[in-house]
């Protein structure tokens, strides 16, 4: 196992709880933002399971695999054996991500424009995703600011580092995280 920590997962339930929160006012946030534009994510071929994502949180890694236990072994079994099928994410399943509830924060938003403000650089702006551009581009931008998300996973996961004693930084897809469980 890469990451022994993991073997303590109940000791970092109260980070779910706050992840939790996080992602429910996250997914508010992008709904709105979504249904100003008319926009519905479903089956593109530029939807999240289709874009190569690197996730940089250890709390997502521990909530992904919290979910991954939910799941039956023949279910575990079955995203084993797409883990290296690169065109499409291992937890995709007929279009539908396996373990939605449990999904990273950049799989939540992805599609519509948004914009990020780190601090001491330019303002960064995307246009969404290829199939949102085409089909509601047209439509003036709604604010849509990713940073508040980012800066409240990175609390958490500040806190979780320090509690757990954990210095590695953090780096893999969703592929290469389930090959860790």
């Amino acid at each position: 196992m890469r990451y022994p920590f993991i073997q303590n997962i109940f000791s970092h339930h109260h980070y779910f709880e706050k992840l939790k929160a996080i992602y429910k006012y996250m997914d508010e946030k992008y709904l709105e933002a979504a249904s100003y534009y008319g926009f519905i994510c479903k089956g593109c071929e530029d939807n999240c399971c289709r874009t190569h994502f690197y996730h940089h949180t250890f709390v997502e890694y521990l909530y992904l695999f919290e979910g991954f236990k939910t799941l039956s072994d023949e279910e575990q079994l079955k995203i084993n054996g797409n883990i290296d099928k690169p065109e499409i994410c291992p937890l995709n399943f007929n279009g539908l991500c396996r373990l939605y509830d449990f999904r990273p924060m950049i799989c939540r938003l992805h599609g519509i424009p948004h914009e990020l403000h780190k601090p001491g650089f330019n303002t960064m702006k995307s246009v969404g995703c290829d199939c949102f551009y085409k089909n509601c581009g047209g439509k003036k931008y709604l604010q849509f600011d990713r940073t508040p998300f980012y800066f409240k996973v990175a609390e958490i996961e500040k806190e979780l580092k320090q509690q757990s004693k954990i210095n590695d930084k953090f780096k893999l897809t969703i592929a290469e995280m389930i090959k860790t469980f």
